[in-house]
């Protein structure tokens, strides 16, 4: 499981409840949800003119879609999650309340379960779905206010929506830190400063602090695995006043955050959206797959840790951007949708060292009838660059997108080292000591 970030900042929140005319949600979000488990997906559908929920089914032989047509097509900014148990969740702004409901197929038709609603009384209140949680079974809502977020518990409850906590401060973000679904990330804002906190939802929302690399620096959480403890980190705090840099650490660790040099491409905006599962206690060998926003369009590319280049690939034709996860043996699989091919999902084998020698097997194509492209096999490894986790991560360099990247060149210097307190602990871990489940 990877728990990511749906990355609009609090300020971006102030902007209207819709995404553009086409449904894709602004701020680089992606037009598709899946479940932590990886066995369903859920997104708005395009049909001409009009949108439609319409759920993936991604744990069989070949992924399927099943359309779930409402009686009219549903307005842009309207928000569709899946369950674990296969039902669709769909989020409608309807006479300035947000109402709620389940959706699941009926034969030919669409049957709809009402949850109920919430009505924000503030009109600057903007409401959002949080990622989907561990387990399936619950869904859960962000209401971020002029100066405090509500978390609502929207599908799951025993009475229709329940508000959970109230936190201080604008927040953005939501990350998933555990399998059970208890420990929730989120990025405040207080002081015109961003922070990671931690949210306990078992204890009336509960407040304790994750990230502070630097005291007058903005760290936010994009994503972390629960299996590994690694977490993808955006933060000014080795820049300052030159912008965010991409950065990594652990949980429970006080070794310092790093910013690889390699994740750093020139007008453009690098955003983890899965991280790969089952590496228990070897974070710097997890699988990261990242989307890249630049001037010429998207593309994915791939990276971990332990090793000092980024692998950039062309995305497969009908990506739906920014989605997709990783299997624990090491195979991401991207969903796509095309004319052709309404319901597909491109398989990538991507073993440990494809970075540094462009070695990238691609696994099959299913939901087509061949794969999208000649490729080596990915029956064994490639060369495994590691390093130890107390190693200064170097500086690396990625080929052009649809480039294998480069072999590596010469050792570089090190990152310069991030300016922390006399004894640093950029991950404020200590509060979470017994609370966070990371295996």
């Amino acid at each position: 499981m990877t728990a990511c970030a749906i990355e609009p900042t609090a300020a971006d929140e102030d902007g209207d409840e819709c995404g553009d005319e086409c449904g894709v949600p602004r701020n680089g979000g992606t037009t598709c949800a899946i479940t932590a488990d990886g066995a369903y997906a859920a997104r708005l559908a395009p049909a001409g003119d009009c949108l439609f929920p319409e759920r993936w089914t991604l744990d069989g032989p070949e992924p399927y879609a099943v359309p779930l047509p409402g009686n009219q097509p549903e307005e842009p900014g309207t928000e569709v999650q899946p369950m674990g148990d296969g039902r669709v969740l769909i989020r409608r702004l309807v006479d300035g309340r947000h109402a709620f409901s389940l959706l699941y197929p009926t034969g030919p038709g669409t049957g709809e379960l009402p949850l109920g609603a919430v009505e924000c009384p503030d009109p600057d209140t903007r409401l959002r779905l949080l990622p989907p949680a561990p387990g399936g079974e619950k869904a859960y809502a962000l209401a971020v206010g002029r100066r405090s977020t509500a978390v609502w518990l929207v599908a799951g409850g025993a009475f229709g929506p329940e508000h959970l906590a109230m936190v201080p401060g604008r927040c953005s973000g939501g990350v998933w830190l555990d399998r059970a679904g208890r420990m929730l990330a989120l990025d405040r804002e207080v002081g015109g400063r961003t922070k990671a906190i931690v949210v306990d939802l078992e204890r009336d929302g509960e407040v304790s602090p994750l990230l502070q690399i630097a005291a007058d620096s903005d760290d936010r959480l994009l994503a972390a695995d629960p299996d590994s403890g690694l977490l993808l980190i955006r933060s000014d705090a080795p820049s300052p006043g030159r912008g965010d840099r991409l950065g990594w650490g652990v949980v429970g660790s006080t070794l310092p955050v790093r910013f690889p040099e390699c994740l750093r491409l020139p007008d453009c905006t690098v955003t983890p959206f899965a991280i790969q599962p089952g590496q228990v206690l070897m974070p710097e060998n997890c699988g990261v797959a990242l989307r890249v926003d630049g001037p010429t369009g998207t593309w994915f590319a791939v990276w971990r840790p332990a090793e000092r280049q980024l692998l950039q690939l062309p995305a497969p034709e009908g990506w739906l951007a920014g989605a997709g996860l990783w299997t624990e043996d090491g195979v991401l699989r991207l969903p796509y949708a095309t004319r052709e091919v309404p319901c597909g999902v491109a398989r990538f084998a991507v073993p440990r060292g494809a970075g540094g020698t462009g070695g990238l097997g691609e696994a099959g194509d299913a939901g087509s009838a061949a794969a999208a492209g000649s490729a080596a096999a990915a029956g064994g490894l490639g060369g495994t660059g590691e390093t130890r986790p107390e190693d200064p991560v170097r500086d690396g360099t990625g080929g052009a997108p649809g480039e294998a990247a480069p072999s590596p060149s010469a050792p570089s210097r090190p990152d310069p080292p991030v300016p922390v307190a006399p004894r640093p602990v950029p991950l404020r871990e200590a509060p979470l000591n017994g609370r966070v489940a990371v295996g």
